[in-house]
Order: C-alpha cells, then structure tokens, then sequence
C-alpha cells in the first residue's frame, strides 16, 4: 500500500451532490440497459443435477454468496458444508471425483487459488480428477480490499499443468458454461458472476453460444480489436458503442476460456492491421494478456498491442463504481484508453 493509498484510506468519503455512497461490502456491478438473471450458476446446476445424479456440491461457508445455495436446497442430500476449510473443500471434492461424482467445489476466488493452491494441484490437477473449483469474486468484484480481491487467481492457476480456466461474461456464459463443465472430462477453475447477472451477449449476439476453449467474434469492427474475457467483454462493448459515435469502430472478440485458449481465432483477428487491446479483470501479469502477446509473437502476429488490466499492486477498499474508475476498467475508462492510443 502507497502513502498516497493510505492518505485516501483515512479521508472521509465524498459523495458528488444527488448520489448516494455505494457501500464497500456490496459486491454489484455497473451494467446499464442490460436485463438481469438470478443466480445463473446455481439454477443451471439444478437442472443439470436433475439428470445427473453424479453432480454434488461442496462449499466452504459460503454457498449463499456463490449461489450454490440454490442447489443445496434442491438437493440436501448431495450437498457437503466444508466451513471454513478450503483445504479440506478441495480434497474432499477430490475422494468424491474418485468414486465417480462429478464435484462442483465453490467459494471466493481469493480463497481457491491462495489457500488452497497445493491441494489442488496434488490432489486434483495431478490426477486429472473432474472437479469443478467455482468461485465468487474474481478480480475486482469486490470492494473488501486485498484480502478479497482475487487479483491473480488466474496466473496462479495458468501455470498449473492439465486444468482449464473459464472466465464467463455474463449470466448466459455462466448458465451455459456449466452443462459443458460436467462433460469436459479434467478439473476446470471458473470465475463465477453471482446474485442477479445481467445478460449481456445475447443483447450484442443474439446467437452466442457458450463453448469451452473457443473464443467468439461478439461485435465486428474495422479500427480496433478488443480481445476480452469476464466483465471486461461487457465493458469493451458498451465502450465500442460509445467510441462509435466519434466514428471509431471497436471489434470485440470474447475470450470465456483462458486455457485451453484458442490460439487460431485470436491470430485470424489480430492479423489485420489493427490496434490490438487485451482486456481483462485481472492483473496485468501471468493473465489474458500475457497468453495473448506470447501467441501473437510466437506466430510473428505484431500489431500494435495494448493491455486493459488492473496493475500489479494491492488494490484499494471502497464502492466499485469508484475503483473500476480508479483503475481503468470502467465503461468510461476503458473507451477514454482506446481512443488514446488511437
């Protein structure tokens, strides 16, 4: 934390005359004129569980706040409260996954990929077991400060051998990436969006459909390509509308899966003399980005590269709305970056 961090930390909040502060604790994200679904992840669960009686979920006291809830009062009987043990969630999700269940294991982001890195690899990356490590505040979706915001759960997990990293847009990928979780037959780390989700990709692409390790082509646009995964596809549309009014066409191309990623849709996009954006909520280090550049100059793809990210520092406490501006992955930010570097 900077000096100038902790002079803010302790400065009383100012509130712009006719607005009401947003509280910290309320992890709710900014999506203007999209509909919302509730609990997208536990509802595709149930419907899924109905058939399947392999499905059974796990959560370290925190089902409410990863929607898991919802399948726990479903199906009680399959159902495994861990409490506050992320350790013991994961090796528990483990024996299951080897006597045939198909575990969804669920909690904060934070937790997963700190906590409980080296049970994961050892006991459920290391022997290729299907379990599906769901979590809740990723990245900058929580205004808790450090302690809570997985910053960089997905370069941690990148370099863990044999298991696939999804990070859905919006509450279509999240229902939609769960019935292809349970047939992909390895452990998959999910960023889950949680509570009411708006539904963004079908309002841009009526058509989209979630699949596991393929990117896909939202909005076409000959001036810019915005390479995008989780909220940061939402924000790079809303911006390429914005920016279309100055006469600045935005492409963007979602990118729900990290890894596997797919290498021949981002070289068949950035190879057509545009300025090429990575935008992700994520730290800047070991995430899209990162995987983006080393495709592009492996293959001796060189458009002019940029990045959308959060740096690599701890981040600050406070509303979200505040530190997404604070931090450049607002709506706002993210059209203000693009036409800089135009």
């Amino acid at each position: 934390m900077t000096a100038a961090t902790r002079a803010r930390k302790y400065e009383p909040r100012k509130v712009p005359e006719g607005k009401q502060a947003t509280s910290a604790m309320i992890a709710s994200l900014e999506a203007e004129g999209y509909d919302t679904v509730a609990a997208p992840f536990g509802n595709a669960l149930n419907a899924l569980a109905e058939k399947d009686e392999r499905i059974v979920g796990l959560s370290a006291d925190l089902s409410k706040y990863t929607d898991l809830h919802v399948f726990a009062n479903a199906y009680p009987d399959r159902f495994y409260q861990m409490g506050m043990a992320e350790q013991s969630l994961m090796g528990t999700a483990a024996g299951l996954a080897h006597e045939g269940f198909i575990p969804f294991a669920t909690t904060y982001a934070v937790f997963a990929s700190r906590r409980a890195y080296d049970f994961v690899s050892q006991t459920i990356a290391e022997e290729g077991l299907p379990v599906k490590i769901c979590c809740a505040l990723p990245g900058l979706t929580s205004g808790y400060g450090p302690s809570h915001q997985a910053t960089e759960d997905i370069a941690i997990f990148r370099g863990l051998p044999d298991i696939a990293i999804v990070d859905p847009c919006d509450a279509t990928d999240v229902a939609q990436m769960v019935p292809e979780l349970v047939a992909y037959n390895g452990p998959v780390y999910a960023r889950l969006l949680r509570g009411q989700v708006a539904n963004v990709l079908q309002k841009h692409k009526p058509d989209y459909q979630f699949k596991l390790g393929k990117a896909q082509m939202i909005r076409e646009g000959k001036d810019v390509l915005v390479i995008s995964t989780g909220i940061m596809t939402m924000r790079a549309l809303d911006a390429a509308e914005d920016l279309a009014k100055d006469g600045i066409d935005v492409a963007v191309l979602h990118c729900p899966t990290i890894k596997p990623l797919d290498t021949e849709t981002i070289l068949a996009g950035a190879g057509k003399g545009r300025l090429c954006v990575v935008a992700e909520n994520h730290t800047k280090l070991g995430g899209l980005g990162e995987a983006v550049a080393t495709t592009l100059l492996t293959a001796g793809v060189v458009p002019v590269f940029r990045q959308i990210g959060l740096p690599d520092q701890f981040l600050e406490a406070g509303a979200l709305p505040t530190l997404h501006d604070m931090y450049g992955i607002s709506r706002r930010a993210v059209g203000e970056q693009i036409k800089s570097w135009l």
